[in-house]
C-alpha cells in the first residue's frame, strides 16, 4: 500500500512564483482507493484569481513578441521534459485520481505529450490569407491571439484533458489561468513547474486551485478573462454560460456523455463485448464518452449481455499502483453514492442487475463492474449519466430502432457501431448524432481529429486545427492601392 508520509502543502504558482492563498486556507487531498490524506492544497480566493489575470495580461505581449519558432522550441522543450519526468507524473495522476497506474502510462501520459508536441509545431503555422477583394485593394486576414484565457479541468483525466486547453493556447500566443479540479489538482502544479523549467516566462501559465464555487466562479465572471474552456457537467456548463455573459467571453464546453455504443447480430460479438467492456469500465466508467448504453440487436442480446457479464466478472478491481489492476476507485465518496443510488434506482425500475452492483470492500471508493439487462430506452439509468462502472444494455431491432434509441437522449459526444455490413455501419454513421462514431471499435482519440459533441455535451471543439481556431480571433486588413 501507499506511504503514509508527512503532507506536502501546494501553493499557488501566480507569476512564475508559489504564492500561499490570500485567505491563508488549504484543502486536504484524499488517495480514493485508500480514503487517506496525501497532500494539502492552496484554497484561491477571488483575489488571487485577479492576481493572476492581471500577471497573465501583462506577460500577453511579451509572449508574443518572442518569434513563433521559438515559442515552438519553448513548447517542445516543454514536451521533452513531460517525457523526462513521465514516471513522477504518472505515479502522480496515479495517486491524486485513483486511476491504475498502467493506464496513465499507457495513455494518460503519452497523450499529454503528443498533445503538447503536436501543438509545438503549429506554433510558425498559424496563417493567414490573402483574399483579392477588389483590385485596388490589397485585402488579408490575420490570426491573433484571444488573449487571456481561463482553462477549468475536470477531475477524470487532470493531465490529459488540462493538455488539450494548455498546449493549443500557449501555441496560438494566449496566456492561461489553469484551475484544475479541487479533487486532482497534483498534476496541473507540476505542469506549471515544468513550463517554467522549459522557458515559458512566468505569468504565461498560472494555476489557481480552489473550490469551483469561488476560483471557478471569479474567473467566469471576471472583466479580464477573454476565454473560457471547460470540461465537466452540463449543470456547470449551464452556469459558465450564463456568467461569461458579463463581457460576452469566448466560451468552449465539453460536458456529459450518454453514448450508445450499438452492436448488430453480424457483428464480430467477440470482439464487440470486449470492446464494449473497455468502452463502460475504463476508468472505473468516468469517462465522458464512455458507452453506458449497449444497444445490441435483439437476435443475439443474450449472447452479448452474457459475455459482457463475463468480461466485467475478469476485471481486476483494486490498488491503482499495481500494475495487475485494471479497475481502481471512484474518485470520491460523493461519486460513489451518486453511481450506488443510480443501481439502486435501475433495479427500482425494473431492470436487472446481471453481474455487480455494489460497492466493493470496505475502504477506498470501489463499485464493483455492473451489467443492467432488461433495460428499456425511457429508463433514468438509459437516460441520465452515470459516471461510474455501470452498463445498460438495450435491445433493439433494425437500423431505424437503433438510431432511434441512440439518438434519444439530450447528449451527443460519441457512438460506436458494430456490424460485418460496409453500407450498414456508413447509414449508421450518418444517422448518429454524435461528435465521435467508432466503427468496428471504441474509445480512442487523437490530438489530430475534433472532439466534442452539441446539446448536453456542449459546444465548439478541441483538437487538431479546429482548437486553433477557437483559441484565436481572425483580423482583415485592408490597404488601399488606389493612387
Amino acid at each position: 500500500m501507499r506511504s503514509n508520509t508527512e503532507l506536502k502543502r501546494h501553493n499557488l504558482l501566480i507569476g512564475g512564483e508559489c504564492v500561499e492563498p490570500g485567505g491563508r486556507e488549504y484543502s486536504t487531498i484524499l488517495d480514493p482507493a485508500t480514503e487517506k490524506p496525501i497532500a494539502m492544497v492552496a484554497q484561491g480566493t477571488a483575489e488571487d484569481v485577479d492576481r493572476a489575470v492581471q500577471v497573465a495580461r501583462a506577460a500577453l505581449k511579451p509572449w508574443n513578441a518572442i518569434r513563433a519558432a521559438e515559442r515552438g522550441r519553448i513548447l517542445m522543450r516543454f514536451s521533452e521534459l513531460l517525457r523526462t519526468h513521465q514516471d513522477e507524473l504518472a505515479e502522480l495522476e496515479s495517486l491524486d485520481a485513483g486511476k491504475p497506474i498502467a493506464g496513465v502510462q499507457r495513455q494518460d501520459v503519452p497523450a499529454a505529450i503528443d498533445t503538447l508536441a503536436y501543438y509545438a509545431g503549429w506554433c510558425d503555422k498559424i496563417n493567414g490569407q490573402v483574399i483579392p477583394a477588389r483590385p485596388d485593394a490589397l485585402t488579408y486576414t490575420v490570426r491573433e491571439p484571444v488573449g487571456v484565457v481561463a482553462a477549468i479541468v475536470p477531475w477524470n483525466f487532470p493531465l490529459m484533458i488540462g493538455m488539450w486547453k494548455i498546449a493549443p493556447a500557449l501555441a496560438c500566443g494566449c496566456t492561461l489561468i489553469v484551475k484544475p479540479a479541487e479533487l486532482t489538482p497534483l498534476s496541473a502544479l507540476m505542469i506549471g513547474q515544468l513550463a517554467l523549467e522549459a522557458g515559458v516566462p512566468p505569468g504565461v501559465l498560472n494555476i489557481v486551485t480552489g473550490k469551483g464555487s469561488i476560483v471557478g466562479d471569479a474567473l467566469v465572471t471576471h472583466p479580464g478573462i477573454d476565454k473560457v474552456t471547460f470540461t465537466g457537467s452540463p449543470s456547470v456548463g449551464r452556469g459558465i454560460m450564463q456568467g461569461a455573459a458579463g463581457n460576452f467571453k469566448h466560451v468552449t464546453l465539453e460536458l456529459g456523455g450518454k453514448s450508445a455504443n450499438v452492436i448488430f447480430a453480424d457483428a464480430n460479438l467477440d470482439k464487440a463485448a470486449r470492446a464494449a467492456a473497455s468502452g463502460i469500465f475504463f476508468n472505473a466508467g468516468q469517462v465522458c464518452s464512455a458507452g453506458s448504453r449497449v444497444l445490441v440487436q435483439r437476435a443475439v442480446y443474450n449472447d452479448v449481455v452474457e459475455r459482457l457479464a463475463a468480461r466485467a466478472r475478469s476485471i481486476t478491481i483494486g490498488n491503482p499502483s499495481l500494475h495487475e489492476t485494471k479497475m481502481g476507485p471512484l474518485i470520491s465518496s460523493k461519486q460513489m453514492k451518486t453511481v450506488l443510488n443510480y443501481i439502486d434506482i435501475g433495479k427500482s425500475e425494473g431492470a436487472s442487475v446481471v453481474t455487480g452492483g455494489r460497492r466493493s470492500g470496505e475502504s477506498g471508493y470501489f463499485v464493483e463492474p455492473t451489467v443492467f439487462a432488461d433495460v428499456e430506452h425511457e429508463m433514468r439509468i438509459s437516460q441520465e449519466e452515470i459516471f461510474g462502472p455501470v452498463a445498460s444494455v438495450i435491445p433493439f431491432e433494425d437500423e431505424a430502432d437503433a438510431a432511434r434509441i441512440a439518438n434519444g437522449t439530450p447528449f451527443s459526444l460519441a457512438a460506436g457501431v458494430w456490424s460485418a455490413d460496409i453500407g450498414r455501419v456508413h447509414r449508421m454513421a450518418a444517422a448518429l448524432r454524435a461528435g465521435t462514431v467508432w466503427i468496428n471499435t471504441y474509445g480512442y482519440t487523437d490530438v489530430r481529429l475534433p472532439w466534442g459533441g452539441s446539446g448536453d455535451s456542449g459546444f465548439g471543439r478541441e483538437h487538431g486545427d479546429t482548437a486553433i481556431e477557437t483559441f484565436t480571433e481572425p483580423k482583415s486588413v485592408w490597404l488601399s492601392l488606389a493612387q
